[in-house]
């Protein structure tokens, strides 16, 4: 899905022409002279609203900023699923009384998949945009999904068989998108779940939960400590011109776009393998809505000087099919704009997600830079 507030970009044929040969060439030259792995400066910082578990805000050189506050609540857990869970381990221990802990453990790691999507509330709210345009409700179910795609977050809020945390997340986007926001709402929204942290637990765990009043006693949602490395997902934008790779697309290079990616890593903790692929969801150029040149041929002030020019050089040619590959021709000649139809080779999908995962790669590099904030 294109972003339909800030996909319209005021460049003529001519422009995204120059432009997307720019991007084209071997090294790509990109409008703000960034190298192609490279990132718009930022400022970043937590704990900045009150009254929150966690919070984050992140803003790029270009002016956009983001805020996401987060709460947490504790909740009843739906008690459907807490009979269907009992009705399988009665199940479990009258046909097969050996394999009863290990019924017991799938049944229970069963029911916190089955009631994960009723522990997170993610909205995000976009000037120029109501809460039920496709846009918001299309990055809001992107982020979601990839956070209860880990294990980790499920296993933190899930309390016992009746109870559970629920966070709700509001992503507030400060700007009016001047470029696609999925990465810089996923970067803000990584560094407030760092951020997070919930009262630690004083009763046992299968009573109704207690918990200690001693904020400094809190515990991290995502601790950080030796012997745990832990860290939510986050997704970035890469677009491809050519068979140039391009991270961190501006609006402008997004005009001109042949595909753009959307990849979501997470970090293993691993040395040889540091990130691992989450998803890969590929997103409506831009660039497809663009305006086509018009080659001088065709065009009625030109049209004279332009027959007799290509007559010279291409020589006599007839036939409906001689007539379009002469028109091809003219248009390749030319270098006049023709909007990409989308679409990326395997090839090339292979190179972005090496260069993404791979060991030094811009993945790593950019969970290095986050681990910096200090949360």
């Amino acid at each position: 899905m294109a972003p339909q507030g800030s996909s319209q970009t005021l460049l003529s044929p001519a422009e995204l022409s120059f432009l997307h040969s720019s991007l084209s060439s071997n090294p790509p030259i990109r409008p703000d002279l960034r190298a192609p792995t490279q990132f718009r400066p930022l400022v970043a910082e937590t704990d900045i609203l009150p009254s929150t578990n966690g919070s984050a805000r992140i803003c790029f050189s270009d002016g956009t900023e983001a805020i996401v506050g987060i709460k947490a609540e504790v909740e009843k857990t739906l008690q459907a699923l807490h009979h269907s869970s009992s009705s399988q381990n009665e199940s479990a221990d009258t046909n097969m009384d050996d394999d009863e802990d290990d019924t017991k453990d799938a049944t229970d790691s069963s029911a916190i998949a089955q009631i994960s999507h009723t522990h997170l509330d993610l909205s995000i709210e976009i000037p120029g945009f109501r809460d039920d345009d496709a846009l918001p409700i299309f990055l809001a179910s992107m982020l979601t999904e990839t956070l209860l795609s880990t294990p980790h977050l499920s296993q933190k809020l899930h309390i016992n068989t009746r109870w559970h945390w629920k966070l709700y997340i509001d992503v507030l986007l400060l700007s009016p998108p001047l470029s696609y926001p999925l990465p810089l709402l996923s970067l803000t929204t990584h560094l407030a779940l760092l951020n997070t942290a919930l009262p630690r637990l004083k009763s046992d765990p299968g009573d109704d939960p207690l918990f200690d009043d001693d904020w400094a006693a809190a515990v991290p949602l995502y601790a950080q400590t030796q012997g745990e490395r832990n860290r939510p997902p986050i997704t970035l934008l890469v677009m491809t011109v050519g068979e140039n790779i391009i991270f961190d697309p501006s609006r402008e290079e997004l005009a001109v776009a042949d595909a753009v990616l959307a990849i979501t890593v997470l970090s293993t903790g691993e040395p040889e393998a540091p990130l691992r692929i989450l998803a890969i969801r590929t997103i409506d150029p831009p660039s497809r809505l663009t305006p086509p040149g018009v080659p001088d041929a065709a065009n009625p002030a030109t049209a004279a000087g332009a027959s007799e020019a290509s007559a010279r050089s291409t020589g006599p040619m007839t036939g409906q099919g001689n007539n379009a590959q002469k028109q091809a021709d003219l248009q390749e000649k030319e270098k006049v704009w023709t909007p990409p139809r989308g679409g990326i080779k395997r090839g090339l999908i292979a190179r972005v997600v090496k260069a993404v995962i791979g060991k030094g790669g811009v993945g790593e590099e950019v969970l290095e830079g986050l681990a910096g904030v200090e949360t």
